[in-house]
């Protein structure tokens, strides 16, 4: 399995993050397996951590391999769509 993720694209969230410079393009980035919480396992806020932002994202789980997908067969390739919770 591979999660792909997509970021700094909402400029008021990118504000609220102090984050400074302003990128023309959204950044893809990974995540590992390991981020995500199976079986309805609990979530822990690491005592380490002064800080826990989080976003609510939009998961989509891509069922197909596809390249240079005309958008009309999009519908095709992706087979369930979902909430998450991204803790940074």
């Amino acid at each position: 399995m591979k999660i792909f993720c997509i970021g700094w694209n909402y400029p008021k969230h990118n504000s609220e993050m102090g984050r400074v410079e302003r990128p023309g393009q959204m950044t893809l980035f990974m995540k590992p397996e390991t981020a995500l919480l199976r079986e309805n396992r609990p979530f822990f806020l690491p005592d380490f951590s002064n800080q826990v932002d989080y976003e609510t994202e939009i998961i989509v789980k891509i069922n197909r391999l596809g390249k240079c997908i005309q958008e009309k067969f999009a519908h095709l390739y992706y087979e369930e769509i979902g909430l998450g919770v991204d803790f940074t």
